[in-house]
């Protein structure tokens, strides 16, 4: 998953870190040179030195193809300008945006923001949640949402066409329950096979669906 984060201190630079270690590919813009030149020689991502709230920085690092821009800079308006920009100039699926100032989280909301948080760990919970699993639909939540009963429709094309269940290695926290198949309910069993256009049905721990998202291939 493509990731823009917009603000290399603290707070950037521990999240991109983090991200990385989550497995997905974030990119960062930075307006400071010196910043830039710390950031480009610590972390392995590509490092745009520009200003966030301008087109012209966020086109350079690939905003038009990312899943999300995080904006995490110390001042709210920078962080709602660059969440606008992403969301009206290049269509973003998801823009989450740090509040330094708490009484400015409902005012961004409503001028557009998906997310507004404070949290370094949050973030990266949510990312997980909100747009790594947006194309697994949650049907049913299990103790107090701590686990939860899933849908996932698999793509056309889909990349493990044909495999086995006894090939594709699921968490132990996540177990697939039925296969719908052109009108067929299929109980799965390890020689199961998936096909594009299948609609699964899985239960997973909370904690797992990325896992399961990942190990499935349900989205690029």
């Amino acid at each position: 998953m493509n990731i823009v984060v917009v603000g290399g201190g603290k707070v950037g630079y521990y999240l991109t870190k983090t991200l990385l270690e989550h497995g997905y590919r974030p990119s960062m813009v930075e307006s400071s040179k010196a910043t830039c030149a710390f950031l480009a020689n610590s972390l392995d991502v590509p490092v745009i030195c520009g200003d966030g709230t301008t087109v012209g920085a966020l086109e350079k690092a690939g905003v038009a193809g990312c899943d999300a821009l995080i904006s995490v800079t110390g001042q709210d308006e920078n962080n709602l300008i660059s969440c606008q920009l992403a969301k009206r100039m290049f269509n973003v699926q998801k823009t989450i945006a740090k509040v330094n100032n708490p009484k400015n989280a409902e005012a961004m909301k409503q001028l557009g923001i998906d997310i507004t948080i404070s949290s370094t760990d949050n973030i990266v919970r949510l990312l997980e949640h909100e747009v790594d699993t947006a194309n697994i639909k949650k049907l049913v939540a299990i103790n107090h949402g701590e686990a939860s009963i899933n849908e996932a429709v698999l793509p056309e094309n889909y990349k493990l066409h044909g495999k086995r269940l006894s090939e594709i290695r699921l968490p132990n926290m996540a177990v697939i329950i039925s296969i719908s198949r052109q009108g067929r309910t299929i109980i799965p069993r390890g020689d199961t096979q998936l096909f594009s256009g299948d609609t699964i049905m899985f239960m997973a721990m909370d904690n797992a669906l990325h896992q399961v998202n990942r190990l499935l291939k349900l989205a690029d």
